[in-house]
């Protein structure tokens, strides 16, 4: 499987700081937002990445994590002129896919539980059909909603509803057999004028081969897309660090920890930034 980031599109929301920075590039607690994104697909087993983004924004993210090779990965790129929505990444992406399944995860998404790398495993091994996620939320009005029967089994799906049939939130990181390029294509444009992933997901629903896997109440799913959450979400990386000692979504870490670079590298990379916290930290792995 291979894994897709999608990096742009609503960083309007930060307005006025996204006419001055990438909102991906923008730190989040001690790191950049695009790793967050990036660690999920490591901690999924996805070696292959493709990020998309604007063309201002793109030239950053190839200073910053250049063709993966430090990370023992293959991180390719590509433009998105203009933001349709976003099943469009699988469309842009029919030739990094190559006809393989796909995971596509929103590149302001963090995601942070207990087990979280075994349901990303699990879910990378899709065969057939679609895996997403529900998360509860108090107020699911402005992302997709999946409603489910008393039996857990999904009912419908809607986009930004105003009156939603349940509390689950769908978290942008969406995992796809290797249809979903045929699918996305198919798809037309909403009233809104974009490709809807979740008219992508409906048509999985439909065929009977989706699967909605839910977070529990001990996990945490933070939409950075505007200040506020950007604040919190900053805020929690913070707590969870200061307070237990282990970083979070150190990409060289895992890395090297899914044994797809050494010791050696580790200790290199560490002795970059070793000026840093995060290059003592990475110096002190072991």
């Amino acid at each position: 499987m291979k894994g897709i980031i999608l990096a742009g599109g609503s960083a309007t929301r930060l307005f006025p700081l996204s006419k001055v920075i990438s909102k991906q590039i923008m730190p989040v607690y001690d790191k950049p937002m695009i790793y967050y994104p990036l660690s999920t697909l490591m901690l999924a087993g996805i070696r292959e990445v493709l990020i998309i983004s604007t063309p201002r924004d793109l030239p950053m993210f190839r200073e910053l994590l250049g063709s993966g090779e430090d990370l023992g990965m293959s991180i390719e790129y590509i433009v998105q002129y203009t933001p349709n929505g976003l099943a469009q990444a699988f469309v842009l992406g029919e030739k990094f896919l190559n006809g393989e399944a796909g995971c596509l995860i929103l590149g302001d998404n963090l995601f942070y539980g207990q087990n979280f790398s075994t349901m990303l495993q699990r879910a990378a091994r899709v065969e057939k059909g679609a895996c997403i996620f529900g998360y509860y939320v108090k107020d699911p009005r402005a992302y997709g909603v999946v409603e489910f029967d008393a039996d857990g089994k999904v009912l419908s799906l809607e986009e930004k509803p105003q009156s939603p049939k349940s509390n689950f939130a769908v978290p942008g990181l969406y995992f796809y057999d290797n249809t979903v390029i045929q699918k996305a294509r198919e798809l037309k444009p909403s009233a809104r004028g974009e490709y809807e992933i979740t008219d992508l997901n409906k048509i999985y629903l439909t065929e009977g081969t989706l699967k909605v896997e839910t977070f529990g109440r001990g996990f945490t799913w933070l939409d950075t897309g505007n200040c506020n959450s950007l604040l919190d979400a900053s805020n929690f990386i913070a707590t969870i660090q200061n307070r237990q000692g282990f970083y979070v979504s150190c990409i060289e870490e895992i890395a090297w920890r899914n044994h797809w670079i050494s010791d050696e590298k580790l200790k290199k990379l560490g002795k970059q930034l070793d000026k840093t916290d995060y290059g003592q930290y990475l110096l002190n792995l072991e």
